[in-house]
């Protein structure tokens, strides 16, 4: 297997030595090819004192002066090292400090030169720890005898020298290519690449997924081993997990799932079972397909699991965590004994969670319904079929009555949902976009997010309680200046709106926002708005210590992602942690004691004072979440990235073919070099360039955010509304060209004020 020197630290600490042969193993390494690589990696960092080797078991040393970081380099070859600590310095790198890395690489940079008031800290890379550039797109040209690779990232100021693999690279030459890197630089010696696939004439002859696939060194396949390794798994289970799980298959169960675009439901993690309490209570259980059960840490799978982090959703394409011959052990297709991992929640007549309770169990689907489906069966409750009472009983109390209450509860807290036109989220819970997002034409899908949340917050709660290891989502309130100029914009469009404090921006802040946005002065702006306040946003992160949740408004933390162990390698780490402390969780304070707890249930909170699990368990399981957390929050934002990538392209394409129409649009930023125009209709956004201008000369006028005419008092500024005519697109960077043909509004005295 290969590994990355990240891979190779992070399973190294500073206080516990580590034997080379425990390193083989949870690297994968199993040839003698790549133990001998792994050894000269030892061998290296030890030299340069990254690692000290006592005893033949190797440790980690950590430096002052010397950081991890990110590198994020320009077209003109500025690069700066920017460090995963919040507020912590960017640190310049000199071309000549680079050491031969490249834009995105995580380095170990060694400050030489301390930062100033208006300076940043200077450095060194040191030891290059990931490439994020396997491979690339490139063209092809001829050099002499030679090919070239020229990367269309202008980020990468390199060209690769080419290997004859096979491939013709004269029927190569000024075409898109995906490049493999083979060897990076040595030296001054230039990196060489392959050629592994040619994807046509230009970027707009290639298939926009083959584009972001290979732009972003997405795996298209697995391997022909983690095929083999999965189909050797077996879907039946040992008979004991009969006997020591809970047992729900009598109860009436039923999964909701989104359709794909052809109309498929592909995989089905989640289920729902519905009871009345004693207490006149709800008890909602929802219940997560175990996963974990087929999958054993450290094995091929796993590894693969852990390296992609995430399933990617492009369009039709899904680029899945686990091969299909997983999740069609673990799906909950209806009729099939599955096992789970079940929380259970009683919830009061106020929508509160009053208790809860996580147990192992076996689940057996009765319907499998889409949100479409389920849309239907409550708007035409008199037709339903015979077989379907039950079902629609139990859709009513949980849409009718059970999710409306705890929407309520969420609201009253200061949360928010943001309005989309579409909402294409794979998952249940908020997923990547951090909010809860809800389309008009389709309530089920929020309604039932609001009680899967509920599933995240007392897991992470138990795991709170527990003190036991955890991973859990944060997020961050938005910066101040990504706000800033989208309250401009709603001001200028006859909004009132104003911040109780611009020192703290507050989840109410946000609800007041969706709020105003409604109201006539901006309704017909309503749906750009709502998606650049979506954009303000800041991404959520995964953390091995509870944080807050903005946009869930959870002020304390102590929430987590749980519900899509198939989906998400966090999820799954989650799903392993319960069940450590289902099978080895100790529930009294020693042997002798006679009181115990319920470590299944909210019952034992505030009553345990020792170590629920063993210690040398605990603290492995720390040190695991712990070392993966950074990650998995890089594949989230690739992802995310991917994903975004992939519906720039789209937008791009559709732009294409209306070059030279003209659109409606709202000025949504304004800068010296000209102003950016959002198309109402398609929520596409293009740039008006200042040299565009040809009526006048145009000064920018940062205090009111606009551009002025010297003489025809003309003025560009936030939320005017313009007529612009498509001039030009470029596909592949996505950016569409606009010229103005009416718009604009009268520029006043203030815009004439000294800055």
């Amino acid at each position: 297997m290969e590994f990355s020197i990240a891979t190779l630290l992070a399973n190294i600490s500073e206080d516990k030595l580590v034997a080379g042969k425990v390193l083989e193993k949870k690297l994968g390494c199993e040839t003698s090819q790549n133990i001998e690589k792994l050894q000269i990696v030892l061998d290296v960092l030890e030299k340069i004192g990254i690692l000290v080797k006592e005893r033949g078991k190797y440790r980690r040393v950590y430096e002052e002066d010397v950081v991890e970081a990110k590198l994020r380099c320009s077209s003109k070859g500025f690069c700066f090292a920017i460090q995963d600590l919040e507020g912590a310095d960017d640190i310049y790198v000199r071309e000549s400090h680079l050491s031969n890395a490249w834009n995105g690489d995580r380095v170990l940079v060694k400050i030489i030169k301390e930062g100033s008031r208006r300076r940043s800290p200077e450095g060194e890379v040191k030891v290059i720890l990931e490439r994020a550039n396997p491979s690339l797109l490139a063209t092809v040209k001829k050099n002499n005898e030679d090919y070239r690779a020229v990367p269309l990232d202008d980020r990468l100021l390199f060209e690769l020298l080419l290997q004859q693999n096979g491939k013709n690279l004269e029927q190569a030459i000024d075409h898109l290519v995906h490049v493999a890197v083979v060897r990076y630089p040595i030296g001054k010696n230039l990196p060489i690449g392959q050629v592994t696939r040619i994807l046509g004439s230009d970027a707009e002859e290639a298939a926009d997924t083959d584009i972001i696939c290979c732009k972003h060194d997405l795996p298209q396949i697995f391997s022909e081993q983690i095929i083999e390794f999965a189909s050797n798994i077996v879907p039946q289970w040992d008979s004991k997990e009969t006997e020591t799980r809970q047992d729900l298959r009598d109860l009436l169960t039923l999964a909701i799932e989104a359709e794909d675009d052809r109309g498929d439901i592909p995989f089905i993690e989640n289920a729902f079972t519905l009871e009345k309490t004693e207490k006149k209570q709800w008890k909602l259980g929802i219940h997560i397909t175990d996963v974990d059960y087929y999958i054993e840490p450290d094995s091929p799978l796993d590894r693969e699991a852990k390296k992609r982090g995430t399933a990617i959703y492009l369009g039709n394409k899904v680029l899945p965590l686990f091969p299909e011959q997983i999740t069609a052990c673990c799906s909950l297709l209806p009729g099939k004994d599955r096992l789970c991992v079940s929380v259970f929640l009683s919830i009061d007549d106020k929508g509160e969670v009053v208790e809860f309770e996580i147990q192992p169990s076996i689940v057996n689907v009765d319907h499998l319904l889409s949100y479409g489906q389920v849309q239907s069966l409550l708007g035409y409750q008199e037709e339903a079929e015979p077989e379907m009472v039950g079902a629609l009983e139990m859709l009513g109390e949980i849409f009718f009555n059970i999710s409306p209450l705890v929407k309520a509860q969420r609201l009253q807290r200061g949360g928010f949902e943001i309005s989309m036109t579409s909402v294409a989220s794979p998952y249940k819970d908020e997923g990547r976009s951090g909010a809860i997002l809800v389309a008009s034409w389709e309530p089920v899908r929020s309604l039932l997010t609001e009680l899967v949340i509920l599933a995240g917050k007392v897991v992470a709660e138990h795991l709170s309680a527990l003190a036991v290891p955890g991973i859990y989502c944060t997020q961050q309130e938005p910066d101040w200046e990504e706000l800033e100029d989208l309250l401009k914009l709603s001001q200028n469009l006859g909004l009132e709106l104003e911040l109780e404090s611009e020192e703290e921006i507050r989840p109410q802040d946000y609800q007041n926002l969706t709020q105003e946005f409604t109201k006539p002065p901006a309704e017909r702006a309503n749906k750009i708005l709502n998606y650049l306040l979506h954009s303000t946003l800041r991404q959520m992160k995964y953390s091995s210590h509870s944080g807050p949740h903005f946009s869930l408004a959870y002020k304390e933390g102590d929430y987590t992602h749980c519900v899509s162990p198939g989906q998400r390698y966090a999820d799954l780490l989650i799903q392993r942690v319960l069940k450590a402390v289902f099978e080895q969780g100790r529930d009294r304070r020693h042997s002798r004691a006679k009181q115990n707890v319920e470590l299944t249930s909210s019952s034992c909170h505030g009553k345990i004072n020792w170590n629920v699990l063993p210690p040398q368990l605990q603290t492995e399981l720390d040190r695991q979440l712990h070392s993966v957390v950074s990650h998995l929050n890089e594949r989230e934002k690739l992802a995310e990235d991917a994903e975004q990538d992939l519906q720039g392209l789209k937008k791009a394409e559709k732009m294409k073919e209306r070059t030279g129409q003209v659109f409606q649009g709202l000025i949504t930023g304004v800068q010296s070099y000209g102003f950016f125009v959002e198309i109402e209709d398609l929520l596409v956004e293009g740039l008006v360039h200042v040299s565009s201008l040809k009526d006048d000369w145009y000064e920018y006028r940062s205090r009111h955010s606009c551009l002025v005419g010297r003489k025809n008092r003309i003025a560009y500024r936030l939320g005017d509304r313009v007529e612009v005519e498509v001039k030009s697109v470029d596909y592949y960077r996505q950016q569409i060209d606009l010229v103005t043909v009416s718009g604009g509004s009268e520029a006043s005295n203030e815009d004439w004020e000294d800055e």
